[in-house]
């Protein structure tokens, strides 16, 4: 089990600005929606989709995600909450991936197309070293434990779905720009890029044994299966394999997980 001490003055501050960047990263896109300044995130990704696309409605999930977020944040400056391996392994890490997706709606704005492939990489870069280094910690928590519910459920909601944000928003960069590689049709790239993101869903999973970081993922894919119905049919049926076999292979792990924990 790993140990609970009180924060310490630096580990305080930690908390502080984490809870600071996570204000960010929820206000940022409500106050760009208000003033209505530059273009939306919508616009700036339905702006060059032909290659790759994610249905509309598939982007609320970032109400369910901004709403884990807030609950981690608050969690932070509880005076009574503890200073726990988790926490503190998640801590700056998560203080630079809130930046990061808060940047990100200002680049998406202006359409600063390089700007938004750095920002969402480097966001979900940190967010899974943590989440893999620290696989052990977290797959040693108990089923009621703190950490599980606010802070690795939340974290793996947002690293699950920057997962396939991040391949989408390259592929539709390099899209409008012309520069998708011509060794293979639009539509092979496409579907490796929706191949890689299962299979990297199934990887990670298997890591931490833990179903929040496959379950934006798999909601994804079903969102370029719809999406893609109508205008490419073997993108469609690959993204509803993927979502299938990603979903059945999370629970399959998390169960079996859960299983041995409860044998021993």
């Amino acid at each position: 089990m790993p140990s609970i001490l009180r924060p310490s003055p630096a580990d305080m501050t930690r908390r502080i600005i984490v809870m600071a960047t996570a204000v960010l990263a929820i206000l940022v896109p409500q106050v760009q929606m208000g003033l209505g300044w530059g273009q939306s995130a919508a616009e700036f990704a339905s702006d060059s989709d032909a290659t790759l696309r994610v249905i509309g409605w598939a982007f609320a999930i970032w109400g369910v995600i901004y709403l884990g977020l807030a609950a981690y944040a608050i969690r932070q400056v509880l005076p009574q909450t503890g200073e726990s391996d988790v926490l503190k392994a998640f801590g700056w890490p998560s203080a630079l991936a809130f930046a990061g997706i808060g940047l990100w709606i200002i680049a998406a704005a202006f359409d600063w197309e390089v700007a938004t492939i750095v920002l969402i990489f480097g966001a979900l870069t940190v967010l899974l070293i943590p989440l893999l280094t620290h696989a052990r910690s977290i797959r040693a928590l108990r089923l009621g434990d703190r950490d599980r519910w606010l802070t690795v459920w939340p974290l793996s909601l947002l690293a699950g779905w920057l997962t396939v944000a991040a391949p989408v928003n390259l592929i539709t960069v390099a899209t409008g720009n012309g520069d998708l590689p011509a060794m293979a049709s639009p539509t092979i790239w496409a579907v490796l890029a929706v191949v890689l993101v299962g299979l990297v869903a199934v990887a990670v999973t298997w890591r931490i044994r833990t179903i929040a970081y496959a379950l934006p993922i798999v909601w994804g894919l079903i969102g370029v299966f719809v999406a893609e119905q109508s205008r490419n049919g073997t993108l469609a049926f690959t993204a509803a394999i993927v979502a299938v076999a990603t979903l059945v292979g999370a629970v399959v792990i998390t169960l079996a997980w859960r299983r041995q924990i409860e044998r021993v």
